[in-house]
């Protein structure tokens, strides 16, 4: 993929936080929920929800997870601006989440819609960065290339299976159980990922 700018403009997190606070807030009223039964559904505490929707608050990658899985959507339709029918994605456009302080960066490439049963992440694994991922929905499919650097993937909730994934290798497993990413190189890692979700899942907006 096209390689990263050196440096991410000072105002791009928050305007990924403008967007993720516009979809959480848009998606909560289009299925008439309060701020109280998005906590029940998602396990994120009703005051973390409001600092987002108000946009006080940089969520965490973990947090998304736990939103999406509550209310039956795809990861990156919390992150995703409105599509043309066609488009070209330039990476050094997309503005990544941030995660492990800095250390983890999570690009949504490709948003999953209706009718498209996955979608594309990529992902930046500085020196020593480990990201943790909660369950997520039932049939969740998740397959990663690496192409630079090493990659382990550790399974279950006790990380009881390592996996070693070099440069050039692709791994595929069940998403709806714990899983971590920690680099293994000494330098940056680089992988893309396709999330595929079970065919109800996909691009879902109701209950």
């Amino acid at each position: 993929m096209a390689e990263k700018p050196a440096a991410i403009p000072e105002n791009s997190s928050q305007d990924m936080n403008t967007v993720i606070s516009d979809n959480l807030r848009s998606l909560r009223q289009s299925l008439h929920l309060s701020l109280s039964e998005v906590s029940e559904r998602t396990g994120v505490s009703k005051s973390m929800l409001g600092q987002i929707e108000r946009n006080e608050s940089s969520p965490t990658i973990s947090t998304l997870w736990k939103i999406a899985t509550g209310l039956q959507v795809s990861f990156t339709s919390l992150m995703e601006r409105p599509e043309q029918g066609i488009s070209i994605v330039r990476e050094s456009e997309v503005t990544p989440v941030i995660n492990d302080h800095g250390r983890f960066r999570l690009y949504p490439v490709v948003p999953a819609r209706p009718g498209r049963t996955f979608e594309l992440v990529d992902l930046e694994l500085k020196k020593g960065a480990v990201s943790e991922s909660s369950p997520h929905a039932d049939g969740t499919e998740e397959i990663v290339l690496v192409y630079e650097g090493e990659l382990e993937v550790m399974l279950g909730e006790k990380k009881e299976e390592r996996y070693s994934v070099p440069a050039g290798s692709v791994i595929s497993y069940k998403a709806d159980q714990f899983h971590t990413y920690r680099n293994l190189s000494g330098g940056v890692t680089r992988a893309a990922m396709i999330i595929n979700y079970a065919s109800n899942q996909t691009g879902k907006k109701g209950t």
